[in-house]
């Protein structure tokens, strides 16, 4: 795809006393478009060139020549602003999008490297609930992004099957549980089951204890204890497929913090090979005093091991495994102390590629008047609200449009899609409170927004009765409409690799309602489906082109695209 800032590049190096990569530091873009489509301020060259900054954007905008990449060029003030050409503009999104189609925006800048995206990560035998959303769908979102992007991606869902809180289980339904009821009916038996032993707990301390022996059993390889516990995972996972079958997510590898049992040893080892273990108290520690960090606790004094310890043996195994060029954990903002301690054992531990290790961190999620607590059985189960999404939306179909074909499909996609694009539209890490009229509405910043305009793009074209074609496109009757529409569509690429780089879906999201936007502004203004051929044919290509592009960036956010609303 032509980058006109490297075009530009090449243009000013000509003239100006100055090295390339000088130049492209120095090329801005203005945030008013009136204002240029990239800028050249001029301050810096006034101490070389002995002239004021405005002096010397006029001068330069009578000397050089920015054809055939800008239509014109001109100086405000002290900076010397450049305008695409529509026609090249226009070209070169034809010949990305003729290429790439449902993966515009596609590139190799991921050759050969690998990407590991750690996501979702439920507990096993507690419920999937809404606080589970935003790990699941930032990091789908991430996993599609870097393949998008090139790179060998490898989503992996660790999951919480190994612990303290497995002891209790065990003791628990040792104690109170019911085969029958807990395999008809898992997780809520499960939940049950945990809260009756929290709150039995607090007034018998010997619980707690008997907890303990539960797990140090598993950790010895009992035979009941990991029956039970293999029973319990195998129960978890097939409730937890049903969601992720729903959402449209899936995963590479489901080894979870048991998988790494066998492999804490040989790092237990190695700290104390490598002078990194300290006794306190009866628990084996990492002093991170010196930089500025509590000590992390890698054994504790009844010799079973903590997050901590299976996280680094994740670590090593997977860049064992994998040879990963980063490793992104998408892990709510209340873990920032744990991952920041056990980086830091990595890179005490002498690994340089404890830098590719990434904190993606996220802030909560909370529904409107209610307070969650898996502890005390306050879950909003994940399944429960997607369900709901599904049900308001099959309603406000039959109110609005109740002959619609595959309407109970078209609910699915919509309500779920609307789940998706409320949550990717703020920034990571940000909390959030979730809000069911806004995030169903058809009006405003939502998904059903985007989607009820990719709907009208393609009922735009069945009305036609024509298949747009790419060569009706004609630059001499590009509106100023279709210029906005051309720009932010030429800015798509960018703000994927943007969002990569940053780990932040929230571009891609933000600049494909943009599109929206600008779309339906379009179509209010330039009637589409007009009496004049030429003119006719070439909006129709565009709206091809819009249509193109909404499909192609709602996937990258996991999101489907209705025909018909």
């Amino acid at each position: 795809m032509l980058n006109f800032k490297q075009e530009l590049v090449k243009i000013l190096n000509k003239t100006l006393p100055l090295e390339r990569e000088e130049i492209e530091k120095l090329i801005e873009t203005p945030s008013d478009t009136s204002m240029g489509d990239l800028a050249l301020p001029c301050f810096i060259l006034a101490k070389t060139m002995k002239k004021s900054p405005a002096v010397i954007a006029e001068e330069l905008a009578k000397t050089i020549d920015a054809k055939p990449y800008f239509d014109r060029w001109e100086a405000t003030g002290p900076y010397l602003n450049f305008f695409y050409a529509p026609s090249v503009l226009m070209d070169t999104l034809v010949e990305t999008i003729e290429a790439h189609g449902i993966e515009y925006g596609k590139s190799d800048e991921g050759k050969d490297k690998t990407v590991i995206v750690e996501y979702s990560s439920p507990n096993i035998a507690k419920p999937f609930h809404i606080g589970h959303i935003r790990s699941t769908l930032i990091g789908d979102a991430l996993y599609r992004i870097a393949q998008r992007l090139g790179y060998n991606a490898v989503g992996i869902n660790h999951l919480g099957d190994y612990g303290t809180q497995f002891g209790m289980l065990i003791s628990a339904y040792k104690k109170w549980g019911n085969k029958e009821a807990i395999e008809a009916n898992p997780i809520d038996e499960f939940l049950q089951l945990y809260v009756r032993y929290n709150k039995e707990g607090e007034s018998d301390p010997s619980l707690r204890e008997e907890a303990h022996q539960w797990f140090k059993k598993l950790e010895e390889n009992d035979e009941e204890a990991k029956k039970i516990w293999q029973w319990m995972r195998d129960l978890s996972l097939r409730e937890f497929e049903k969601v992720y079958n729903r959402l449209n997510i899936h995963f590479d590898s489901y080894n979870g913090e048991a998988f790494y049992q066998d492999k804490m040893p040989e790092v237990i080892q190695e700290l104390k090979d490598k002078k990194l273990l300290v006794e306190d108290d009866g628990c084996e520690i990492v002093d991170l005093e010196p930089y500025q960090l509590t000590p992390l606790i890698i054994q504790k004094s009844n010799g079973t091991t903590t997050y901590a310890t299976r996280d680094i043996a994740a670590a090593i195994y997977r860049k064992k495994t994998y040879d990963f060029h980063k490793n992104i954990y998408v892990v709510a903002t209340e873990q920032n102390l744990h991952f920041k301690q056990w980086f830091k054992t990595i890179e005490l531990m002498g690994y340089e590629w404890a830098k590719d290790l990434v904190h993606a961190a996220f802030g909560m999620v909370s529904m409107e008047g209610m307070s969650l607590s898996t502890r005390k059985g306050q879950v909003l189960y994940l399944e429960d609200v997607l369900n709901k999404a599904v049900e308001k939306t099959l309603e406000l179909i039959e109110d609005r449009n109740p002959d619609l074909p595959e309407k109970v499909l078209v609910s699915e996609q919509v309500g779920i899609g609307a789940i998706k694009f409320q949550e990717l539209y703020n920034q990571r890490i940000k909390d959030y409170v979730f809000n069911w009229d806004r995030t169903l509405s058809f009006e405003g910043e939502t998904g059903p927004y985007v989607q009820y305009t990719y709907a009208r793009t393609n009922s735009l074209i069945e009305k036609s009765g024509v298949k747009p074609k790419y060569d009706h496109l004609n630059s001499q009757l590009l509106t100023d409409e279709e210029i906005t529409l051309l720009k932010l569509i030429y800015e798509i690429p960018e703000i994927i690799h943007e969002s990569f780089v940053k780990y932040e879906p929230y571009f891609i999201s933000r600049q494909i309602m943009e599109v929206a936007k600008a779309f339906n502004r379009y179509y209010y203004n330039c009637p589409i489906l007009v009496d004049d051929e030429k003119t006719k044919l070439h909006r129709l290509a565009m709206v091809a082109m819009v249509k193109a592009v909404i499909k192609s960036q709602l996937s990258l956010l996991g999101i489907e695209t209705p025909e018909r609303m």
